[in-house]
């Protein structure tokens, strides 16, 4: 498929019309593909970014988040509120609720869904918050400043937290791990972030199992009753790729789809990219499943390389990275760490700007950072070209951490 004329014959159709997705299309456009590329989408609103729903927009600072992204011009055709249901792979046709759409090139580009949580579906004034309706049904609920019981005290427990006390709200915050970003950091790093909460006036409560959900209450395992005019919940996310199922396409025990080094999935000529896929790193020798946007705007780039090639071309291996704010801080990450891997601190957690670096093998592979920027730029280049360290300098502050090489 690498000459002109087959390209010009062959169409390339994206499921999903997230940062993935959209950035799939504008890619291969970038890149020289003249073929047909057709953008499926589920929402009927225009493709648009995810984090500002957290910030911007919840708290009405902007409408919406749209992508700038001149979809006609590119030739790219967008269509919306088509939902896709099914794979056949036999035939090269996916089943939509708007009837079958034929393909040639398949990329899955479905993102993640929110879990839910059990008994709550349904139940006036419970709420997650993943889409441009959810931010919409929920910023006339924070205008109101209800009391708001946030489930979850993971990165977006955190962040909507942040929100909800900007907005004005009572803010209490539930989470069964007995810590925060249990699934994340080590409970040593975690600590210090948990003071945030108490700092901007959010009660935080770990430890503690949500029993049931009822309309303006929420009852705890432990016999504890909390009022809640609103509940948020934001326990996680897992692959929104139930509708593969039976598809012949691999998926792993999270439900990821199962990718390959290049992006490709079990079936020819389908890749996946983003939020719905995992891919093996060979920089951190296991599979990784990675649910931040950084990874939905750089894997675009390798799959459209590898479409044009018509082969397998470019290894997708990157540093995964992503940011959060919250609590008036900015928090971010570069790297990957596991639990054998060195910690190294940089600074003193209780002052407003901070670093915790991981090693292995005497190579950066890892850095939180808080209100450090620099920091994690220098060591996002460190891990990318593992170059090997000196712990005794990279513990010292005032040493930039690309002078704390050896």
């Amino acid at each position: 498929m690498s000459e002109q004329t087959e390209q010009t014959q062959s169409g390339v159709v994206i499921v999903g019309a997230g940062m993935a997705g959209v950035q799939t299309a504008v890619a291969l456009r970038e890149r020289g593909w003249t073929g047909p590329v057709t953008l499926l989408g589920a929402e009927p609103h225009q493709p648009y970014d995810r984090p500002p729903l957290s910030k911007a927009v919840l708290l009405g600072k902007a409408e919406d988040s749209a992508f700038d992204v001149d979809f006609e011009g590119l030739g790219i055709e967008l269509r919306l509120g088509v939902e896709v249901t099914g794979l056949r792979a036999a035939e090269r046709e996916l089943d939509t609720e708007a009837g079958p759409v034929p393909y040639e090139v398949l990329v899955l580009a479905t993102g993640a869904e929110p879990l839910t949580l059990p008994g709550s579906e349904g139940i006036p004034g419970v709420h997650l918050l993943r889409t441009l309706d959810d931010a919409a049904r929920l910023r006339p609920v924070l205008a109101a400043a209800p009391a708001t019981v946030v489930v979850g005290a993971g990165w977006i427990g955190a962040e909507f937290a942040t929100a909800a006390r900007e907005a004005g709200c009572e803010v209490t915050v539930v989470e069964a791990a007995d810590r925060v970003l249990a699934g994340a950091l080590p409970a040593e790093v975690a600590a210090p972030m948990a003071r945030w909460y108490e700092e901007a006036g959010a009660s935080l409560l770990t430890g503690a199992r949500v029993a049931s959900v009822e309309a303006g209450r929420v009852a705890l395992a432990d016999g504890r009753s909390l009022e809640a005019g609103a509940v948020v919940v934001g326990i996680g996310a897992r692959p929104a790729t139930r509708w593969l199922a039976g598809s012949g396409v691999e998926l792993g025990p999270d439900g990821s789809v199962t990718a390959d080094a290049y992006l490709r999935t079990s079936l020819p000529g389908v890749w996946a990219v983003g939020d719905c896929a995992s891919f093996p790193s060979a920089r951190y020798g296991e599979r990784l499943l990675v649910h931040h946007w950084d990874n939905a705007l750089q894997g675009p780039r390798s799959v459209a390389a590898n479409i044009l090639a018509g082969e397998p071309a470019q290894v997708y291996d990157p540093v995964p990275y992503f940011w959060s704010e919250q609590f008036g801080r900015f928090v971010q990450y570069a790297g990957y760490h596991g639990g054998a891997d060195e910690l190294i601190w940089r600074g003193d957690p209780a002052d407003p700007a901070w670093s915790v670096c991981w090693l292995r093998g005497g190579a950066l592979v890892a850095i939180l950072a808080v209100g450090r920027p620099r920091d994690l730029a220098q060591a996002r280049r460190l891990i990318e070209s593992a170059t090997p360290v000196s712990p005794a300098a990279l513990s010292d502050p005032s040493t930039p951490v690309k002078s704390a090489t050896l």
